[in-house]
């Protein structure tokens, strides 16, 4: 053991840490990442929910009751409708995550002691049906006229009831292999491509390709159809398990699903070339993946919830494609939505898909430097 050439490998492995800027970026950026994300942006106290409303009482009592419900600040409300079959349609359409009910005869199940309000809640995401859970501790005889009454005069004030569609077993599978789903592919999809172009590179293929009157855009597009038919396969692997292990149901069309992991599929290909067009080595280019992946499983919905995050990390959580893409699979899997009512998220994964493929044949060039 020699102390002299043992320091000569450290100085040379310090110097080469210096000359690599990606390694350099990472040894800071990933715990400032991680701080970042667990510390401000990861909040599992959900708050701010998109609810409706449909107040069919109209009476003082029931627009307190609302009021108090608000001041929670476990709902916002979204939506003032007059039927529930409208805020049923609001769920099944993913617009709202809670809907309140307050019937006609309001006044009359308060008075006897009966359900006097239902809470109609998402249950394909079990955050939620864990924050609107409170909304059934809202005492409805907090507004009654005199407070002087005994107790045992008090006539009975009803109850507030939580009504769960689509998961009211509350079993975690449902909504977590639908969201793997999209999770797999988007680890697998950006990893596959963004070593591609860095690929042909490093084993000298670039020459060849050079040589050839392939265009950028052909190039491109030829190294992601391939990947698509691996996205689908994955797809149908997880989704199968899922199905048959875990009794994951799927109430929406099976078409619905394999088109909506397309888009994500597509998606994730495009964000991969465009890395691949940036990264030096292969080494590079998994590292870059990483950097991608971190964020989206973190801030698209999977492992938290949403409306738990601050404003601005949401506006930054919608420029992910993950996070669409879990809006997509559990409206079509768990509450039989169609594409054709999640049209917004369809339109994001289509221009996040365009933009990133223009950026990667933009900055494309067959060369070896």
């Amino acid at each position: 053991m020699s102390l002299r050439r043992l320091w000569a490998i450290l100085v040379k492995e310090l110097r080469q840490l210096r000359r690599d800027r990606m390694t350099a970026a990472m040894i800071v950026g990933i715990p400032v990442i991680q701080l970042t994300l667990f510390g401000y942006a990861i909040n599992t106290n959900v708050r701010g929910l998109d609810a409706g409303i449909a107040d069919q009482a109209h009476t003082t009592a029931s627009r307190a009751l609302v009021m108090d419900m608000l001041a929670t600040e476990v709902i916002a409300p979204k939506y003032v409708v007059r039927t529930p079959q409208e805020l049923t349609a609001l769920l099944r359409e993913g617009r709202i995550s809670v809907g309140v009910v307050v019937p006609p005869d309001f006044e009359r199940r308060k008075a006897e002691g009966r359900e006097a309000v239902q809470v109609l809640v998402d249950g394909s995401d079990t955050a939620v049906q864990g924050a609107a859970a409170q909304l059934a501790q809202i005492p409805l005889d907090s507004h009654l006229p005199d407070a002087r009454v005994p107790p045992e005069s008090t006539p009975p004030t009803g109850s507030i009831s939580v009504v769960s569609f689509y998961n009211p077993e509350r079993r975690s599978a449902v909504n977590i292999v639908p969201g793997l789903i999209g999770v797999i592919l988007t680890m697998t999809m950006v990893l596959f491509t963004a070593i591609a172009i860095v690929r042909e590179r490093e084993r000298g293929n670039m020459e060849l390709l050079i040589a050839t009157p392939l265009t950028s855009a052909e190039l491109m597009i030829g190294k992601v159809l391939p990947y698509i038919v691996i996205g689908l396969v994955q797809t149908t692997v997880v989704l199968g398990l899922g199905i048959w292990v875990f009794a994951v149901p799927v109430r929406g069309s099976l078409l619905a699903v394999y088109l909506a992991a397309g888009l994500l599929i597509v998606a994730n290909l495009a964000l991969g070339l465009l890395i691949s067009t940036r990264a030096k080595t292969q080494f590079q280019a998994m590292q870059m993946s990483f950097f991608v992946f971190l964020p989206s499983i973190l801030l698209s919905g999977f492992m938290f919830p949403f409306a738990g995050m601050p404003q601005p990390i949401q506006y930054a959580a919608e420029l992910l494609p993950l996070t669409h893409f879990l809006r997509l699979i559990r409206g079509v899997m768990l509450r039989g939505g169609s594409l054709w009512e999640l049209w917004p998220d369809v339109l994001a994964l289509l221009a996040f898909t365009l933009g990133m493929m223009l950026l990667a044949i933009v900055r494309f060039r067959k060369r070896l430097d």
